[in-house]
């Protein structure tokens, strides 16, 4: 097998296709693409949305020759003999990219914009109208092409959202508004210039329609959830067997792995990624690249960057983050439609990535969302929990390995006195209310046992109540239920388990149920007592 160069931060098309890296081909959408008009593709960071705006710049610069032996060249024949016209043809290209990663004065959004028109304007030769404001100033370079070339314009947009994105994450609703009103005025020219653009393409994380950046572009062909377009971006099953078949034989044997189990283990971790309603999923491709390529069976597109302000806001509102565990589900409107302040972080856990399509019910018109695979649950996880802890580390190597086994082991008492010891440790907020705290040690309890792959469940209902929170073993059952120092006992909190049946559910599952009662002090910020009974 030859040197192989996987393409690993590579989002320009022309260096993929002279410089030898591997490519998946994905231009066969370039042929349904070219029918239509002005388009919106929402994907996660990393998924592929560069390179493919790449592509398309090559294709309507008529660079026939980077696309040798792949879809498009015959497909180009066909619909350039059916359409009467000549192939490949040259049309100018407007390529904007807004991917910075600080926006944080409305001076540097448009400098941006500045700076991106600019260079367009010297690439095509046209009159420098540095004294306009960039939306003026665009749509007089869209003019002056078209005057230039005689031939339509094709725009494409690379990370449309990046500056909303980056306010919303600082919380700066002013800034936020005026960014807004910037970009709405500067994309509404592809509407109001319909006439000398051939084609126009937007992408970023989130499309946000009830904004007013998009109200003025009603021709706007959002495809994010387009059955057509559901392997734009990504690696489908049949493109990693087909592509990196012989990478996953070498990967096997350096990792003492069969192929099955290889696999399988790439297909839990960083497949499962699902954005259109015909259940077609794909791979992280970030991931599988640079799995093959370092050789290690790492977490590579988490760490690339971390939601931390959704982190931030599932803490500070007490959302009930065990329920991504389970089936939430969301109306196809509000998934088509977020809204612009993100009152509702579902939407954004899906645009960006963290949540994906499980299924989708067309009458009703609804989306069961969860996680895509299991390296996103588990870092997403992580993450929750380190948010608790903002002045430490939640868990050391060591701490961890420790806590896992006394669970393994039942022992009860090592495992409780292992989370008296962490929460000691934890930040403690100054206008915390009875029902924050305890949610909060709620909360944590679930986590730590999530990360040391435990299988747990909170509020689980039974015949006349729900329990705090249950932890199953491959041994032993335990229902815990949680009380405040001034709402009870450990001796009453394992007496309410009893009387509410939390139990029932649990008297014939072959293994020993143990009731728990844990009694928090709220002046200590950790542990009171607890105790310890059998079913």
């Amino acid at each position: 097998m030859t040197e192989r160069k996987y393409p690993i931060g590579v989002q320009s098309f022309r260096t993929m296709r002279t410089e030898n890296f591997i490519y998946i081909d994905k231009t066969a959408c370039i042929e349904s693409l070219v029918k239509g008009h002005v388009f919106f593709l929402s994907r996660p960071r990393r998924f592929g949305k560069s390179l493919f705006l790449s592509t398309l710049a090559s294709y309507f610069r008529g660079e026939k020759e980077l696309f040798k032996g792949l879809y498009i060249e015959e497909a180009e024949e066909r619909m350039a003999l059916a359409e009467e016209r000549e192939p490949w043809l040259k049309h100018a290209v407007l390529y904007i990219d807004l991917n910075i990663s600080n926006y944080n004065a409305v001076e540097v959004l448009n400098v941006r914009l500045s700076n991106n028109l600019a260079n367009l304007e010297e690439e095509y030769g046209v009159p420098v109208l540095s004294d306009l404001l960039p939306a003026e100033r665009f749509a007089q370079l869209i003019k002056n092409v078209y005057q230039k070339t005689g031939r339509k314009v094709v725009v494409l947009v690379d990370e449309y959202d990046k500056p909303l994105l980056h306010s919303l994450s600082e919380g700066d609703r002013e800034l936020h508004e005026q960014y807004r009103k910037i970009l709405a005025g500067f994309y509404v020219v592809l509407k109001s210039l319909d006439e000398y653009i051939r084609l126009a393409f937007l992408t970023g994380v989130t499309k946000f329609s009830k904004l007013s950046v998009f109200s003025g572009l009603n021709n706007l062909n959002d495809i994010s959830l387009a059955p057509a377009y559901a392997g734009i971006c990504g690696i489908t099953e049949a493109e990693l067997l087909a592509t990196f078949s012989e990478d996953v034989d070498i990967l096997a044997q350096q990792l003492s792995y069969t192929r099955t189990e290889l696999l399988a283990f790439l297909k839990s971790e960083y497949d499962g990624y699902c954005f259109s309603t015909n259940n077609v999923h794909v791979y992280n491709p970030f991931n599988v690249l640079n799995v093959f390529d370092k050789g290690i069976l790492g977490s590579y597109w988490f760490a690339t960057g971390t939601p931390t302000f959704l982190v931030e806001m599932l803490r500070d509102r007490q959302y009930d983050y065990p329920s991504l565990n389970k089936d939430v589900i969301i109306p196809l409107v509000e998934l088509e439609n977020p809204h612009e302040m993100i009152d509702d972080p579902i939407q954004v856990l899906y645009q960006a990535g963290y949540l994906t399509i499980k299924s989708f019910e067309p009458r009703e018109r609804y989306f069961t969302l969860g996680f895509p695979n299991e390296e996103v649950r588990f870092c997403f996880e992580t993450l929750l929990l380190r948010a608790f802890f903002s002045n430490r580390k939640p868990l050391t190597g060591n701490e961890g390995l420790i806590l896992k086994q006394e669970i393994v082991r039942g022992n009860v008492e090592g495992f409780m006195d292992k989370i008296h010891t962490l929460l000691a440790a934890l930040p403690y907020p100054t206008n915390a209310n009875m029902d924050t705290v305890e949610w909060t040690y709620q909360s944590l309890f679930y986590l730590l046992f999530r990360l040391m792959g435990q299988h747990v469940r909170t509020e689980e209902h039974s015949i006349r109540g729900r329990a705090d929170f249950v932890l199953e073993t491959a041994t032993t059952v335990y229902i815990f239920e949680f009380k405040l120092w001034s709402a009870g006992t450990p001796e009453e909190a394992i007496e309410q388990i009893r009387k509410q049946g939390y139990a029932e559910p649990y008297r014939s599952c072959g293994k020993p149920v143990r009731l728990i009662g844990v009694s928090f002090d709220t002046e200590k910020r950790n542990i009171g007592e607890w105790k310890e009974k059998a079913l």
